[in-house]
């Protein structure tokens, strides 16, 4: 089989890769600013609010989008602001009916689900490694999370959770099986996703409030705003431009194993910026995590009779 045709877990990392570490860095830092603001605003407001923002914020991306593939473009990103919103609303009400270790770890599943739905979705079955390197992820994930098997337990938070990974891992697989349904740029398409969440949010919101129910006004302290305008810009312009970007680049897999690392960051900036105690098994797990994700960027290793049958054929 010609190597070229493999899926690309073989390459070696690359300015896609980089962004995607980039992106988990991010969103590992977003816990904390997301978990103090939605105390300060109810979830599907706060959502409304933020991709309301990122929208206006991305309004001049948006010419690209009045071509003559307008159609595809907008079915595309509605399809995939969808999907996001999804995401979103089972993480959010997820998070605040399970603990926070629980939470980490079912989130992280998305790394060990995405070859399965790769397989599923685009007909593709991954490499060997690729298995094994998600099976690390998740043990490592499940490490990092909890001090022992006791501490995880099934109830509807979790089972949010594993919605919500599975939705992430469906998420990267859309994303890459329908780059070549449209040719608008990544920022363009991360605008429609936007769009498409504010409005999603905001009328999930107003068909769940009580009846006469009044939408809430922001409030007015600075913690709050610092914190959106980090949610809008780092986490949520730059996160999704890089992943729409790099998705559409990359295996699903790698993304979805790079992407893993998010907890590793989320615990580094618990630890150091919150004073958040993480014992020696946690520190193990995040560990494995890092390790799942460098092993994937590794460059393939073909031995010579291999090759010389590849350059026959």
């Amino acid at each position: 089989m010609d190597s070229k045709k493999r899926v690309g877990i073989g390459a070696g990392i690359g300015p896609a890769e980089i962004m995607l570490l980039l992106v988990a860095a991010v969103w590992g830092g977003s816990y904390a600013v997301a978990k103090q603001a939605t105390q300060q605003l109810p979830v599907l407001e706060f959502i409304a609010l933020r991709f309301g923002f990122t929208f206006v914020v991305l309004l001049p991306a948006l010419r690209p989008l009045f071509s003559a593939q307008w159609r595809q473009g907008l079915a595309v990103g509605g399809l995939l602001g969808a999907n996001l919103l999804a995401i979103f609303v089972c993480e959010t009400f997820g998070v605040s009916l399970t603990t926070a270790s629980n939470a980490a770890f079912l989130i992280s599943l998305c790394v060990a689900l995405t070859p399965f739905v790769e397989w599923w979705l685009l007909g593709r079955r991954p490499q060997r490694r690729m298995f094994w390197a998600a099976g690390l992820s998740a043990l490592g994930a499940a490490m990092l999370s909890a001090t022992s098997p006791a501490d995880l337990s099934m109830g509807w938070g979790d089972a949010l959770m594993v919605i919500a990974a599975f939705l992430r891992a469906v998420m990267v697989c859309l994303t890459r099986r329908l780059a070549g349904h449209h040719a608008l740029p990544a920022l363009t398409l991360t605008a429609v996703q936007s769009g498409v969440m504010a409005l999603g949010a905001a009328a999930i919101a107003l068909v769940a409030s009580p009846a006469g129910g009044a939408w809430h006004m922001p409030p007015a302290t600075a913690s709050f705003w610092w914190g959106m305008a980090y949610l809008v810009l780092l986490c949520t312009v730059f996160a999704f431009f890089a992943q729409n970007h790099a998705a559409s680049r990359s295996s699903p897999s790698r993304v979805s194993l790079l992407m893993g690392s998010e907890p590793v960051f989320g615990a580094l900036i618990a630890a150091y910026g919150f004073g958040e105690r993480i014992g020696p098994w946690g520190w193990a797990g995040g560990l494995l995590i890092v390790c799942a994700a460098w092993w994937v960027t590794m460059p393939a290793r073909e031995s010579p009779g291999r090759r010389a049958v590849g350059d026959t054929a």
